[in-house]
């Protein structure tokens, strides 16, 4: 499939969504049962285009003036994506499997894309009632600290020392792209672009024989912290 086709699955996917009012999961197998020529990695995509979607769904219904699953969609890729007005135009092209070219409003939206006046919590995509709390914490800075939340998370994953030293977990899984994390010496990190696939890290004989284990770096920092 292309950029384009994706795109406009993911649509429908956000149109069955919120019409049917049901989880996402079910809607993305279903469509992806009643579209078996979508392989596996059309599929990661389109699941990647829908989350992304649904957790920037404020900040992007606020820059499109609108909430629909095309326009949300289209603000999404301008709010998370960073793609400027041109680019998200060549995908809503309008050609076939496309969708369809954008209107005047809808550029002039996405080429202003302004956040500036936004609340916190749609700047930063959280619930409102939790801006008391989050502004307790963060300050100024909490619409940043839930923008920074709302982004997909890399697949972090901890060596276990005791079986393998971090260098060779390392070399071991260096054809997923892995690399230490930033702050914990036990940590390696896969970062994954918008629309990969998972990386079947269960199937990794590193894995499978205990080198390393899936774990977030920050609980591997509470682990540090504690002294555990």
């Amino acid at each position: 499939m292309t950029p384009a086709a994706r795109l406009s699955a993911a649509i429908e996917v956000m149109a069955d969504i919120e019409a049917r009012r049901r989880p996402v999961a079910d809607a993305l197998k279903d469509w992806g049962l009643s579209h078996r020529f979508a392989g596996s990695g059309d599929r990661a995509a389109i699941a990647g285009l829908v989350f992304d979607a649904l957790r920037r769904r404020a900040s992007s219904a606020h820059v499109m003036g609108e909430e629909s699953p095309r326009t949300l969609m289209l603000g999404m890729l301008r709010v998370e994506r960073r793609l400027d007005a041109e680019a998200i135009a060549g995908l809503a092209n309008g050609s076939r499997f496309a969708p369809t070219v954008l209107s005047a409003h809808e550029r002039a939206r996405i080429a202003i894309a302004d956040l500036e006046n936004a609340p916190p919590w749609v700047a930063g995509d959280y619930p409102q009632w939790l801006d008391p709390y989050l502004a307790r914490v963060f300050g100024e800075e909490r619409a940043a600290e839930g923008a920074a939340l709302a982004r997909r998370a890399p697949l972090d994953l901890r060596v276990n020392v005791l079986k393998v030293e971090h260098a060779k977990a390392a070399a071991a899984l260096a054809h997923l792209g892995a690399g230490p994390t930033p702050w914990s010496p036990f940590g390696l990190r896969i970062a994954r672009d918008a629309a990969a696939k998972s990386p079947a890290i269960h199937a990794e004989p590193t894995f499978i024989k205990g080198g390393v284990e899936v774990q977030d770096e920050g609980s591997q920092l509470a682990a540090l912290m504690t002294a555990a």
